[in-house]
């Protein structure tokens, strides 16, 4: 078979065929798929019925699975479903049984439902994003993606100019409070710590410059915080239009890979007395962007 990729969306997306993710890929359809992403930043795999090990084999193709031991999630090791390779998205706890709607793990999870860039809050971003659809609700559950690339070619001279050089904190404190989320521990303040991030950043084989944007960024160093958070949320606004926007409406075994570095995206709603069984590994970044040239 041979990788083909049709683009869906006029400024990115690709729907990827001629490939089994299950099976050892060879450098040929390596490449092809790291072109794909370089060009299309998002890759949809349709009918990839995957075993968890195989999704994380896959994914390895790649670069390493991120591999930080700093705080992402308020879910306790011992309470989780899946092995330390994966990220569990579903709404179901550690017995396969969905969350009461009173858990502080389902309160965390309603956060990925605001527009944001995986790891964006640590101190070297996630490259890759793998997810994988098991099981899926009847209802809504789409993910929207927005191509942060064609956003910063639409900014208007004087903003291009304005965010060129400014520098942001990211924190899931920031993410989190934005929904009202604020029962956090100390020990889990302190895993949240802030770090630092470029407002813009280029991308490491194209040369093209994206903006960095996330609801996990709070602040802009030198700026008071309620005038960098009305700046933020009114370049999220302008990056977020349609025309830069992709909902991805989930099959059963679709695995859908995205680029932090180039896009945001979030969850959507959907009824949560279904089960919503997904499940992402992901690939650590290569450079802090503090030390990138913008």
């Amino acid at each position: 078979m041979t990788v083909s990729i049709r683009q869906i969306h006029p400024v990115f997306v690709g729907e990827v065929t001629g490939i089994d993710c299950s099976k050892p890929l060879s450098s040929g359809d390596v490449a092809a798929i790291e072109a794909g992403m370089d060009h299309h930043a998002v890759l949809i795999f349709p009918d990839q019925p995957l075993t968890d090990q195989q999704q994380i084999d896959f994914t390895r193709h790649f670069g390493e699975l991120e591999g930080y031991q700093t705080g992402g999630h308020i879910r306790k090791k011992e309470d989780s479903r899946l092995a330390p390779e994966l990220a569990d998205f579903s709404n179901l706890d550690k017995s396969g049984n969905i969350m009461s709607d009173q858990d502080r793990v389902w309160f965390f999870k309603l956060g990925d439902r605001l527009w944001h860039s995986d790891s964006s809050f640590r101190p070297i971003p996630a490259k890759y994003s793998l997810l994988s659809g098991r099981v899926l609700p009847s209802w809504g559950a789409n993910t929207e993606f927005a191509d942060m690339r064609a956003a910063y070619d639409a900014l208007d001279d004087r903003t291009r100019r304005e965010v060129e050089d400014l520098v942001c904190e990211h924190s899931l404190r920031f993410s989190r409070e934005a929904i009202g989320f604020t029962d956090l521990t100390p020990e889990e303040r302190t895993a949240f710590r802030p770090v630092r991030q470029r407002l813009v950043r280029t991308h490491p084989v194209t040369g093209r410059k994206s903006l960095f944007l996330s609801s996990h960024a709070g602040t802009i160093l030198g700026w008071t915080i309620p005038e960098a958070r009305m700046f933020l949320r009114d370049l999220t606004e302008f990056a977020t239009q349609q025309r830069f926007v992709h909902a991805h409406a989930w099959r059963v075994n679709d695995l859908v890979i995205w680029d932090n570095r180039t896009t945001m995206h979030r969850a959507r709603r959907f009824d949560r007395n279904e089960v919503r069984d997904v499940r992402r590994t992901t690939l650590g970044g290569d450079v802090a962007t503090i030390e990138q040239a913008a």
